[in-house]
């Protein structure tokens, strides 16, 4: 948004230098994105010249040989120059040997083509000023010869380009910019006065210019006026206008069209002037457009609109897609003398809705989308009107058309002087927080004591119509702060509680499991928790892809929450392949829903991948993942969960549900127990069938959040013996159905009992598994290491041999295992 520094002094006195608007502007919430100055530069020997002849280059057919005298800068130079209006008598601006212009572009004497030339003759663009400009640049008023540049040229102007927040429609002009500026700098703000007020007592009646409005869209068109404007005659607008649009980045086209832009730049009011000639049964309606219904727009470009699109139409045809752009045939032309001038309010959404579904936009679009205060939409066409009949002559004609109305607008909130002090921290006086209100046009509707005098008091606070984004009392917080200056808030000392609790359990959990899994060399991902409805039917279930399916989605490929990590690991792992990155080990932590007994539950996830690494070459390839690879980081994820995967009963994963190869891979738990793991290797087909190359084994633990720890232990500190270890070994025969990990707890707890505390057994340790011969049918020999170890001496054989008797003797007596020698 572009705002023009002489244009904010018609409404506010400003005295204060650029740097400090700009500063305050930026106090009062708004970026100041740039400062653009479109006076004339202090160019050094930029001098005012005149032209008094002009010969043909006598070697060149597009160049002139000019002399031009600069007075008491120079007298009488001789100037080779290729612009096509270097005529006798022509004022210009004359760059001397010496000058430095834009772009370090020094002037000094030279031959052009064999005719010397001292010095140069300068076009707008020269000597940097912007726009569209062609040939040399001709100053009116003939300055005294000699003048330097920057006196013989118009002070211009200073353009602030600011970013508007999207809850402040109200500063998408310059009347909501020097009303925040006036408020900052204690200045009074002066508002435009119209002198047409709608009295059409004395006008001429023309029913036939408009014969009638109608709306058939209210909801998407609360309010519309029209006006007709009669005997108007097209040409140029005023300098003064065109200088303040070209200063704000808008070309100046004719009076009328100039006018509109020009009014929804001071009130942020859009409008639309109609040739009353042009519009079909002289009638306007405002509707939805049909389906396939088309129109061409001013740029040129004919669109297809349809249902939801809002149009204004004469009887014929649509003629204007209404907030965002007119057709072709809708403005005013050269021979125009009867306008119909529009000022309506269209619901933000429908406008916003269009604009996106065309690819379309404007300046009267972006506000619309923002909100328009339609407490100011009758000023608005009043001080449009006004304006017409200054530029283009004319009287305003009767009937006027108003359909809808402003929707009464109160809002008040009350706010106490002690409620804002406790909020900001620090104390500002009553006085001072009324006149920040005051000062921002909001009404003190009453002011009551509070319970406590010395307090302060209660404040009722009318918003006014344009601020729709106040509501709150903590919102005027704010406006109080905005305006006494964050620069004065005192310093003081931080001052917060500590942190006694800690981090939220999911929180925990997801970083701890990524901690693990990039510590093991896998790469984090991050994808969408939101699925396309193929990939959940086909990768999961049918019964999921209903169930897990959005109300509301939208774009086609996120329809549905996602019930598993691994699918989008997998398009993570094709792309990577895809493009040549060896990236075989990926990981993700992160959302899943699962659904159960026809609840959606919200789950706790990591995931894993182990893929066969695709066209790496390595001089020395590491062994294979494998099964059990996948077990072993399961397991180790869900102890940071504090679940025991191996404890749980498992069963083979059957089918493609999830994805998984059947008799490749285990599932562990159930979501009705409150966490699900599975893991082993993933569907060969469905793997190909997404392009992928290669085996691919997988993991995933899920847990309700419910479930998982409330704190963690902190790690701490645990000494260590320094002394040797004493090493047995001891095979048990079991039978084949029991558990490996039954077993090593077993001896394990026994061979602490052996010991009666005289010193640790710090590990035991399964380290083979042996059926053949010498093992009866149905048995297994599970062969255990066992480390013994004292933390204050070095042990025994006697001592440790007595204690791995007893472990022995113990384990025949109580299980009935056979001890293997």
């Amino acid at each position: 948004m572009k705002i023009s520094l002489n244009w904010l002094r018609d409404y506010v006195q400003l005295d204060a230098s650029v740097d400090e608007i700009a500063r305050a502007i930026t106090f009062l919430g708004f970026e100041v994105e740039a400062v653009v100055s479109t006076a004339a530069p202090r160019l050094e020997h930029v001098v005012v010249g005149e032209i008094l002849t002009r010969a043909r280059h006598p070697n060149a057919d597009k160049l002139s040989v000019c002399t031009v005298d600069v007075g008491p800068a120079g007298g009488v130079k001789t100037i080779v120059c290729g612009a096509t209006n270097c005529d006798a008598g022509n004022r210009v601006l004359v760059a001397l040997p010496g000058a430095v212009l834009p772009g370090n572009f020094a002037i000094k004497l030279s031959k052009i083509r064999g005719q010397e030339s001292q010095g140069m003759m300068c076009s707008p663009d020269e000597i940097g000023m912007g726009g569209e400009h062609s040939g040399l640049l001709l100053l009116e008023g003939r300055p005294a010869l000699g003048t330097p540049i920057h006196e013989a040229l118009p002070p211009g102007d200073t353009v602030f380009d600011l970013e508007i927040t999207p809850n402040r429609p109200d500063c998408l002009c310059h009347l909501g910019i020097a009303r925040e500026l006036a408020a900052w700098f204690k200045l009074p703000l002066v508002y435009p006065q119209e002198k047409f007020r709608g009295d059409l007592s004395e006008a001429p009646a023309l029913p036939g210019l408009l014969a009638g409005v109608r709306v058939d869209s209210p909801e998407d068109c609360p309010l519309y006026t029209a006006h007709l404007i009669t005997g108007v005659k097209i040409g140029p607008s005023p300098s003064w206008m065109q200088e303040r649009l070209k200063a704000v980045g808008l070309r100046p086209i004719n009076n009328v069209v100039d006018v509109g832009n020009y009014v929804m730049l001071e009130t942020g009011q859009p409008l639309h002037a109609f040739d009353a000639r042009r519009l079909g049964g002289n009638q306007i309606i405002v509707r939805r457009a049909a389906d396939g219904e088309k129109i061409t727009t001013l740029d040129g470009k004919e669109r297809t609109l349809n249902g939801r699109m809002l149009v204004i139409a004469d009887a014929q045809r649509p003629v204007v897609i209404a907030g965002i752009m007119g057709g072709e045939n809708s403005g005013v032309a050269d021979d125009t003398t009867d306008l119909v001038l529009e000022c309506a309010i269209f619901r933000r959404q429908s406008i916003r809705g269009t604009s996106r579904q065309l690819g379309l936009g404007s300046d009267s679009s972006y506000r619309y989308e923002r909100g328009v205060d339609p407490h100011g939409t009758l000023e608005a066409a009043y001080r449009a009107i006004d304006l017409i009949l200054e530029t283009a002559g004319g009287r305003v004609a009767g009937p006027a058309y108003r359909l809808g109305g402003d929707v009464p607008w109160q809002r008040e909130i009350v706010v106490t002087h002690d409620y804002i002090t406790e909020r900001l921290g620090f104390d500002i006086p009553a006085a001072e927080m009324r006149a920040a209100f005051e000062a921002l046009e909001f009404t003190i509707t009453r002011e009551e004591p509070t319970v406590h005098p010395a307090r302060g008091p209660a404040w009722t606070v009318g918003i006014p119509s344009w601020r729709d984004d106040l509501d709150r009392p903590i919102d005027l917080v704010e406006e109080v702060l905005r305006l006494y200056g964050t620069e004065r808030i005192p310093p003081a000392v931080v001052q917060a509680p500590g942190l006694v609790a800690d981090d939220d359990p999911v929180v925990n959990f997801n970083r701890r499991v990524t901690e693990y899994l990039v510590g093991h060399d896998f790469h984090e991902c991050v994808t969408y928790t939101l699925r396309p409805a193929r990939e959940v039917a086909t990768w999961v279930s049918q019964a999921a892809a209903q169930e897990l399916a959005l109300a509301n989605p939208f774009v086609e490929d996120q329809t549905h929450l996602r019930p598993t990590l691994i699918t989008g690991l997998l398009e993570t792992l094709k792309l990577n392949q895809s493009r040549g990155v060896a990236a075989a080990r990926l990981c993700e932590s992160g959302r899943v829903f699962m659904e159960h007994n026809g609840q959606i539950l919200e789950c706790a996830a990591v995931a894993f991948l182990l893929a066969e690494p695709v066209g790496e070459r390595v001089w020395r390839r590491r062994e294979a993942p494998d099964f059990y690879t996948a077990k072993h980081h399961v397991c180790a994820l869900a102890a940071l969960a504090g679940v025991e995967v191996a404890n749980a009963a498992a069963a083979p994963a059957s089918g493609a549900y999830f994805g998984w190869q059947e008799g490749h891979a285990i599932a562990v738990g159930g979501i009705e127990g409150g966490w699900v793991a599975r893991f082993g290797l993933l569907n060969l087909a469905m793997v190909r069938a997404l392009g992928i190359e290669g085996r691919v084994l997988g993991g995933i633990f899920a847990i309700l959040p419910e479930k998982l720890p409330a704190a963690a232990v902190p790690p701490r500190f645990k000494d260590f013996s320094l002394f040797p270890a004493a090493l047995r070994d001891l095979a048990v025969v079991v039978a084949e159905d029991r558990p490996a990990l039954e077993v090593q707890r077993r001896v394990a707890q026994t061979a602490r009992t052996a010991t009666a505390g005289a010193f640790a057994v710090e590990n035991v340790a399964l380290f083979d598994v042996y059926r053949g011969a010498g093992v009866p049918e149905g048995s297994k020999s599970l062969a255990f290491s066992l480390v013994y170890r004292s933390p204050a001496r070095t042990l025994t054989d006697d001592e440790v041999n007595a204690a791995f008797q007893r472990l022995q003797d113990e384990l025949v007596k109580t299980t009935g295992w056979q001890i293997r020698k």
